[in-house]
């Protein structure tokens, strides 16, 4: 069982930076894809950065290089560095996570199996 806990959200200004942490725990084997997505208020969820156990990561365009997935597997850890914050990047962040059908593969728009409880992030203009 893959169980995801978030935490770092927040407020920052328009330009500024916020980086959300998560500890991920139970994922197994190199098909394991971590991540995040966010869902703003009247949105639907959308993907936002995967990163495969190579450490390989994969963007959506609205985030790329803006944003960096990065992993800790030592520590179990995920995070999201976000940096130059525009207001439509306000939303509810979730941590995921799922089973590839092949190693080392992440899509954006893979099933996602597993959640965290989110974390909110409000960027003003």
């Amino acid at each position: 069982q893959v169980r995801l806990v978030e935490s770092g959200g927040g407020s920052v200004q328009s330009g500024g930076s916020l980086k959300l942490s998560c500890a991920a725990s139970g994922y197994t084997d190199s098909r394991s894809c971590l991540g995040w997505f966010r869902q703003a208020t009247g949105q639907e969820r959308e993907g936002v950065g995967l990163i495969n156990q190579k450490g390989i990561a994969t963007y959506a365009s609205a985030v790329q290089g803006r944003f960096i997935v990065s992993q800790d597997s030592t520590k179990k850890m995920i995070y999201l560095q976000m940096s130059d914050m525009k207001p439509e990047d306000t939303a509810m962040y979730y941590c995921a996570a799922y089973y590839s059908s092949f190693s080392y593969r992440c899509s954006l728009h893979d099933r996602v199996e597993y959640w965290g409880q989110g974390v909110q992030v409000t960027v003003s203009s």
